[in-house]
């Protein structure tokens, strides 16, 4: 059931070039899609294409199994197109893989834009610890699927 206030949740959002942002984008009833390596892949390929039309400039990115956390300076699209773009294309790329699951993604994003205040590299190392928070691996380097413009 759609949340009754959703609406808000996108009352407050701006999108400025060049701006960097925390955005979440996670897979419908959380279904943990991005498990196997061929999935997981295809989601890279699209954060990636999205850097190639100048889209974005990924900072740092972790494909986690039911949700992707990407850290962006914004080029010049909206956030909403930005995340239009990649999730569509990612769903058709994973249907095309065999991925039988739809809809692939939940409706919405989640984004936070950063402050001058934050640490942008305090932020990359909590997205790239994910999986360890999680509990999936016991060391960031074990696992396979985030990376960041640092390394």
């Amino acid at each position: 059931m759609p949340n009754a206030l959703s609406h808000r949740l996108r009352s407050a959002r701006c999108s400025q070039p060049g701006r960097r942002y925390v955005l979440t984008a996670t897979t419908h009833c959380r279904t943990p899609l991005f498990s196997d390596l061929n999935s997981a892949r295809l989601i890279v390929e699209q954060l990636r294409q999205c850097d190639r039309e100048g889209a974005s400039r990924t900072l740092a990115w972790v494909v986690m199994p039911d949700h992707v956390q990407w850290l962006v300076e914004l080029g010049e699209v909206t956030l909403a197109r930005l995340m239009r773009r990649f999730k569509s294309r990612s769903s058709l790329m994973l249907r095309k893989a065999g991925v039988r699951h739809y809809p692939v993604w939940q409706a919405g994003y989640h984004d936070r834009a950063l402050s001058s205040e934050d640490s942008v590299l305090r932020v990359a190392r909590h997205i790239v610890a994910n999986p360890v928070r999680a509990g999936l691996v016991e060391r960031v380097g074990h696992y396979p699927h985030w990376d960041a413009v640092w390394l």
